[in-house]
């Protein structure tokens, strides 16, 4: 796969955009936070959570799993019969497997949840050592370039107001969104040597005529 990337090494822009999913080892880079590896996917996968987000049930597998013995096969079985699950199946534990051989982990914290609002709906940074986040369908996570952020009114410091008029968002028009199936690393508060700049970012609100969209989650177990 031939990359097209974008590095952003200034002090105050702290982002990488790619298409090769070597580049997520760029998360070490000490002046990165936040890496973007979009990819393409097949029409079996698309299929299969177009039918999932018309389910009228939630989705939700949260849990603590040992990679080498999980079976992957056994995330959804709720949703087995939909056409395209083993294709979903192996996209999730192709993730992992990712997550796993970038940090050296054996176990990971592993999210899968159907979302019909926005999760965490103000920007903010989270309090762990690095996340993989991928929006399955719909829209994806948004973020900001550390440019056009003013962490004094990260939480509390934003006085109540909301993120667009506290202040904390320099520039409205620079909020980026990670496309749908791309792969996002998200440095955290807790990675060491980056305790003051973790990725600033939110969940999106749902466009005008979405349901919902599926978000996978991993973490450090």
């Amino acid at each position: 796969m031939v990359a097209t990337e974008q590095y952003l090494i200034t002090p105050v822009s702290r982002a990488y955009h790619s298409n090769n999913l070597a580049d997520l080892a760029q998360i070490y880079h000490p002046v990165i936070n936040l890496c973007v590896v979009e990819r393409q996917v097949d029409n079996e996968l698309k299929s299969f959570v177009g039918h999932l987000l018309k389910l009228p049930n939630p989705i939700s597998f949260v849990e603590s799993i040992d990679f080498a013995s999980f079976n992957f096969f056994s995330l959804l079985p709720q949703t087995g019969h939909l056409p395209g699950y083993r294709a979903f199946c192996k996209d999730v534990a192709s993730l992992t497997a990712l997550y796993c051989d970038l940090f050296e982990l054996e176990r990971v914290g592993l999210r899968l949840r159907t979302l019909d609002n926005a999760m965490c709906p103000r920007f903010h940074v989270d309090s762990v050592t690095c996340r993989m986040v991928c929006t399955y369908g719909e829209i994806g996570t948004e973020w900001l370039e550390e440019a056009y952020v003013d962490r004094h009114k990260l939480a509390g410091g934003s006085g109540g107001l909301s993120d667009e008029l506290s202040g904390l968002i320099m520039d409205t028009n620079v909020i980026q969104t990670m496309p749908a199936y791309a792969i996002g690393l998200l440095k955290g508060s807790y990675w060491e040597g980056n305790e003051q700049h973790g990725a600033v970012h939110r969940s999106p609100q749902l466009p005008s005529g979405a349901s919902r969209r599926l978000l996978l989650t991993l973490d450090f177990g």
